[in-house]
């Protein structure tokens, strides 16, 4: 290959996405974005060889995104027998429907061809509105033509924003149990105020997987146990349990930090709630950013709700000095049926609750974002220490240690189960030594997120917000700043080192 990097382009920053409407002249760009990875598409070096000043513009149509794309260049590589320019055309002819490939002029008469009155594929589910204006959301089946329509043509966001994600295969024989999400931001048209136009804003896709339920052995084994065949074995899969998983979940990138993907997430999460056959709501392989945004919505959908208020520790239970963690700290059988009432799964069932039962810890105790005045403790823990005065907290009573003790333990528990393979190959010191790492970094996390919990409540409040994927007040670690240091003591292998291990990264 040609060893001038002159030839070599980054299709990361060659690939440009436009959001356009049509105007007089053509089109008017609305707003442009860049991918954030394309290595499923170019690459894993993300690189594009045999042109110079390369530029590939993906011109969508904001409402019913409509693509066009276009590649210019100032110069191409003369091809030779050992190499070409790569044809990029080609390249995304695998990730696009054939009509992107039609040329402007084309592209332009189809957008004056689509009517004032357009809406959305699909079915609208719910509105909403914040201080950016008016949302919907719609949902529909890929065997609706239009639905599948859509899908076809924005299916190229999930390589671009979904690190190794991949389309869903339109041809697959059990392709009726996608669900399709649309979230749309609806404008009113200038001077037509009874008339709207629709803004893509983002999807998501969900998959339904059969449960086997086995009847409880009190109950009695009839023909309803079992879904009811036909003669020619043909039954309704709409009717049978499921676990209903998000697959892949996107805002693309005019439409975020705006609060919209938790929105979106507690619409779906309702949805499903209400949905008899699912039994539990799952996430594919959630990113961090995820995993966040999914922890302070359910978290403020959990802690207004009864059921889960009720859930406590057990300040009765006794700590043994030697052996393993009590586990009733919790009671159990509510734990459990408060889990399976709100279809979340065992892990972030746990989690959410253990941030909320740290969250009421007594204030002597609650642990923050403190950290020791140790540089070196700083360096290897990575944590930054409070700015400012700290409030001054009450001196910890012996109940407010053992309530603490419990909760600690409570988590240790589900790390040390979670983390069983890896931990059983330790020597018991490094294994206790390990478990206190781990802990010390799943309670930083907790606390940090308490913290973005009630700023994000203090936001709404202030926005004039009712959004119910928002935090209630509650107490949080933004008011106890209990160093983490104090934590850590209270065990007596607890060590200086609280990175946060990557530890808790199994499918939820």
């Amino acid at each position: 290959m040609s060893g001038d990097d002159d030839w070599w382009t980054s299709s990361n920053e060659a690939l440009l996405v436009s959001l356009v409407t049509p105007s007089d002249t053509g089109v008017k760009t609305l707003d442009t974005f860049h991918p954030e990875y394309t290595n499923n598409i170019f690459g894993e070096k993300e690189q594009i060889f045999g042109y110079k000043g390369l530029r590939i513009n993906l011109q969508y149509n904001a409402s019913d995104m409509l693509p066009n794309l276009k590649v210019s260049y100032k110069k191409k590589y003369q091809p030779t027998a050992d190499e070409e320019a790569l044809d990029v055309n080609e390249v995304l002819s695998e990730f696009l429907p054939e009509i992107a490939f039609e040329k402007q002029s084309d592209f332009e008469t189809r957008l004056k061809s689509i009517p004032d009155n357009w809406t959305p594929p699909g079915t609208l589910i719910t509105s909403f509105s914040n201080k950016d204006g008016e949302y919907q959301v719609y949902s529909g089946k890929i065997t609706d033509p239009a639905v599948k329509q859509l899908l076809n043509r924005i299916q190229i966001l999930v390589p671009f924003f979904v690190d190794g994600g991949t389309p869903i295969d339109m041809e697959d024989p059990d392709v009726d149990r996608w669900t399709i999400y649309f979230l749309y931001n609806k404008r009113p048209l200038p001077n037509q105020p009874d008339q709207f136009s629709y803004h893509f804003a983002g999807y998501s896709t969900l998959y339904r997987y059969y449960a086997f339920q086995p009847p409880a052995e009190s109950e009695s084994k009839t023909p309803t146990d079992t879904p009811t065949f036909s003669v020619d074995g043909n039954f309704d899969l709409d009717t049978l349990p499921c676990r209903t998983r998000i697959s892949q979940f996107i805002i693309i990138p005019p439409f975020q930090q705006k609060g919209l993907g938790s929105r979106l997430y507690s619409i779906i999460y309702q949805q499903y709630l209400k949905h008899e056959p699912t039994i539990e709501l799952t996430v594919e392989d959630p990113n961090e950013a995820f995993d966040d945004m999914r922890d302070l919505a359910d978290l403020a959908f959990l802690s207004k709700q009864p059921e889960f208020q009720a859930l406590k520790i057990d300040t009765s239970v006794e700590i043994p000095e030697e052996g393993k963690a009590p586990n009733n700290i919790v009671d159990q059988a509510a734990w459990e049926a408060c889990r399976k009432k709100f279809k979340i799964v065992p892990r972030q069932f746990a989690r959410v609750l253990e941030m909320y039962l740290m969250s009421q810890l007594p204030e002597s105790v609650r642990p923050g974002l403190g950290a020791p005045e140790d540089d070196d403790y700083e360096e290897q823990s990575g944590r930054s220490k409070s700015k400012g005065k700290e409030k001054a907290l009450p001196k910890p009573t012996p109940e407010d240690e053992h309530t603490y003790r419990l909760w600690m333990m409570l988590v240790k528990r589900r790390l040390y189960v979670h983390n069983r393979d890896a931990l059983g190959q330790l020597e018991l010191k490094e294994r206790r030594e390990e478990l206190a790492k781990v802990f010390a970094g799943v309670e930083f996390d907790y606390a940090r997120l308490l913290i973005k919990a009630e700023e994000q409540s203090k936001l709404a409040q202030a926005d004039g917000e009712t959004a119910s994927d928002q935090v209630p007040a509650t107490p949080s670690a933004a008011n106890g700043k209990r160093k983490l240091d104090e934590v850590e003591q209270t065990e007596e292998t607890a060590a200086a080192s609280s990175k946060k291990a990557k530890v808790e990264n199994g499918n939820a």
